[in-house]
């Protein structure tokens, strides 16, 4: 798979990266989801965004298994030879499509390069990361029939890892306490909006395009099994050594020390580790050590009442 080398220009912004560049920023709607402020401000040109054919999308609700699918395919469009996918950080073999930052104020601080930017220097195939809901999603990417992986993790534990993650990002945000937070995700008062529209959106999505729908509870309960799954969608055909190879690679423990997937060459300033790890735990039911008694009861009526009628299901235990 032909690369582009950003990594030593990325390496060279962050290296340039001033204390205190980077801040919460707010939410602002866009077509009724709430954005982050520089996603929001720099929308015209997100929905431009010109797909190619051989593009694979690789979209998420935020915190539901994105860096892990993205180790994944990498792995298997690198033919199982995982030393590969360690030439740049995720984000920089993955670009993420939505994300950026203000232009550099007169002070001369940095900004993040936008996902944009990156990917119109990538050679393709591109792998594309987005959290976008479907209905956000750049029209150029149905139009040249794009193939698109979608990973969804149950509610809970889902609110779980994000809350955590919204501690330690300091883009987003501030979370408040978990009390609080579990209201705003229950509302949807949260960046890229709602949990259950998200992961309805692109339930219903997947019967007018090429969506290969994943989940994460059955990633972790069949690992092996969920990577010949992806292999068979993007018509890879590995030998059951570059599976186990693959399988070992990407597993929780390999990638948390892994400095190319667990986000450690971004500086504190703007994951700040030392609040919360980015990969943390990537257990399924680490909700049952967060919600009490009284939350769980109100998130399952919401629930009960925003799935209603709906042939999608999760499990919050395996």
């Amino acid at each position: 798979m032909e690369t582009y080398d950003t990594s030593k220009e990325y390496s060279d912004f962050l290296s340039a990266v001033p204390e205190g560049t980077f801040y919460r920023f707010p939410l602002i709607p866009v077509h009724g989801v709430p954005l982050m402020k520089p996603i929001a401000t720099s929308w015209e040109r997100i929905e431009k965004f010109q797909a190619r054919p051989d593009d694979l999308l690789i979209a998420t609700y935020p915190k539901a298994g994105t860096t892990w699918m993205q180790e994944i395919i990498d792995s298997i469009m690198n033919e199982g030879e995982v030393e590969k996918t360690k030439r740049a950080p995720t984000h920089v073999r993955s670009p993420f499509l939505e994300i950026c930052s203000p232009p550099p104020v007169p002070s001369g601080e940095y900004t993040v390069p936008s996902g944009i930017d990156l990917l119109e220097v990538t050679p393709s195939p591109r792998l594309v990361k987005t959290h976008l809901p479907y209905e956000l999603v750049p029209e150029s990417f149905w139009k040249e029939k794009c193939k698109t992986i979608y990973v969804a993790r149950n509610a809970k534990d889902n609110a779980v890892s994000y809350y955590f993650f919204d501690v330690m990002n300091k883009t987003q945000p501030d979370p408040g306490t978990w009390e609080e937070y579990v209201q705003k995700f229950l509302k949807g008062d949260v960046a890229w909006g709602s949990w259950f529209d998200h992961v309805l959106g692109w339930w219903k999505a997947r019967e007018k395009h090429e969506i290969l729908y994943m989940f994460y509870e059955d990633m972790k309960e069949d690992p092996k099994r969920e990577i010949r799954k992806v292999m068979k969608f993007l018509g890879k055909k590995l030998s059951e050594e570059s599976v186990e190879k693959i399988y070992k690679h990407t597993s929780f423990s390999a990638m948390k020390e892994n400095p190319m997937a667990n986000y450690s060459s971004l500086p504190d300033n703007v994951l700040d580790q030392s609040l919360s790890p980015f990969m943390r735990k990537g257990e399924v039911a680490d909700w049952m050590n967060h919600f009490t008694i009284s939350q769980n009861k109100i998130f399952d009526e919401e629930y009960q009442r925003k799935m209603k009628g709906s042939t999608l299901k999760f499990r919050s235990n395996i």
